[in-house]
């Protein structure tokens, strides 16, 4: 893969940095004024994703949009399939007449990082480009503001000042870019603003990954609301897992199953006010019908020892055969099991050191991570659907 540098030889004299020295410059996450300086209270969080046909002017509007309502952008990726003229972007941004500083930001992107720039690489056909020529600065004082000048599907995240940049105001102005690009999905969201996102776990026997979930949503590292948890496996008044929830007021539903009865239309009833759902090994395949019904997203996590290790004890099975490298994986539910498109996978290597419980425990250990990573990945735009079974995760 080529890697091909565009950056002007002049740019130091244009940001006026030449003659400076390094100590008047402000490292990542740092003002360039005042490094004691954390930005005003006032200032709010949003994450903008934006998925269209590609085309030339993407992200210099959407910077333009930004900049134009007093914000800073955190950071952009941006995703352009090879061959393929579509357009994948996430941002963040924030919105502030004082700009604190350039504070380089990028996940699942390679980047470098320096006291007064970074480098945002992109693919572009077979060609790795970094670009920091296309860094339209605005110069205010010490404070830069750069601009991207092409995205394709982008993302970003961003700092606002709600006050300077009403919400209604937000959504109309990346409606229009919207429109002007006949985007096939523009979400905005402020997290500090916006209701979180409201999900129903359902769980069979096993509750490790349930519990995990419960206890991080108790310490606020689960951006979502638990509006009920619901098991086709009876837990009495006295288990940890009912009490948590008693004292949490979070409903327990307790549906028997049956192979001819799966409940799915008590389920539906239950969590009709969803914004999708989350199964936290949940041992029941949920038909097409249900999955059609409830027409929003449902995330599932299982072992990665599919499919070599099916039926029942997997664990015990991949242990007695000495596999070496173990797995969980989180995608999101189809009407085919286990295979729709992929959001998380975690591996964690085993060895003939292991007994048989620090084996499973490992395996737990790693079904909890993956399924909390994408959950957050989800209530943080991360996500995003790409061709007919696979994911673009930012």
């Amino acid at each position: 893969m080529t890697v091909v540098r565009r950056a002007s030889a002049e740019l130091p004299k244009l940001l006026g940095l030449a003659n400076r020295s390094l100590k008047s410059f402000a490292f990542p996450g740092k003002s360039l004024l005042d490094s004691s300086t954390s930005p005003p209270s006032s200032l709010s969080h949003g994450i903008h994703v934006f998925h269209c046909p590609d085309a030339v002017g993407i992200v210099a509007k959407l910077s333009d949009c930004i900049a134009s309502r007093g914000g800073n952008i955190l950071g952009a990726d941006v995703f352009v399939p090879e061959k393929k003229r579509v357009f994948y972007s996430r941002r963040s941004r924030r919105l502030e007449t004082s700009i604190t500083g350039i504070r380089p930001y990028s996940r699942n992107t390679k980047k470098k990082e320096g006291p007064f720039c970074s480098f945002l690489y992109f693919e572009c056909g077979n060609k790795l480009i970094e670009t920091y020529d296309s860094f339209k600065s605005k110069i205010f004082g010490e404070y830069i503001l750069g601009k991207l000048i092409r995205l394709c599907k982008p993302g970003s995240e961003f700092i606002f000042d709600p006050a300077k940049w009403p919400r209604p105001q937000m959504d109309e102005d990346f409606l229009k870019i919207s429109k002007t690009f006949n985007a096939m999905k523009s979400v905005v969201r402020v997290p500090e603003h916006d209701p979180k996102y409201k999900i129903a776990v359902l769980v069979s026997k096993q509750e490790h990954c349930l519990i995990d979930s419960l206890h991080q949503w108790q310490d606020g590292r689960l951006p979502v609301d638990i509006t009920c948890v619901i098991s086709n496996h009876d837990r009495g008044p006295n288990t940890h897992v009912f009490r948590f929830l008693e004292r949490h007021g979070i409903p327990y539903h307790y549906l028997r199953t049956a192979n001819n009865n799966k409940r799915e239309g008590e389920i539906l009833e239950l969590v009709q006010n969803t914004d999708f759902l989350v199964l936290a090994r949940y041992m029941q395949i949920l038909s097409g019908n249900f999955l059609k019904n409830y027409g929003k997203d449902i995330i599932n996590i299982h072992h990665g020892l599919l499919p070599s290790f099916k039926g029942g004890n997997p664990s015990k099975q991949a242990f007695d055969t000495g596999v070496k490298l173990i797995g969980a994986t989180s995608h999101f539910v189809t009407e085919e099991l286990d295979c729709g498109p992929i959001i998380e996978q975690m591996v964690e290597r085993v060895s003939h050191r292991d007994n048989l419980q620090s084996f499973v425990l490992k395996s737990e250990n790693l079904e909890k991570q993956c399924l909390s990573k994408a959950i957050k990945s989800y209530c943080e735009l991360r996500v995003l659907p790409y061709q007919e079974n696979k994911t673009v995760v930012f």
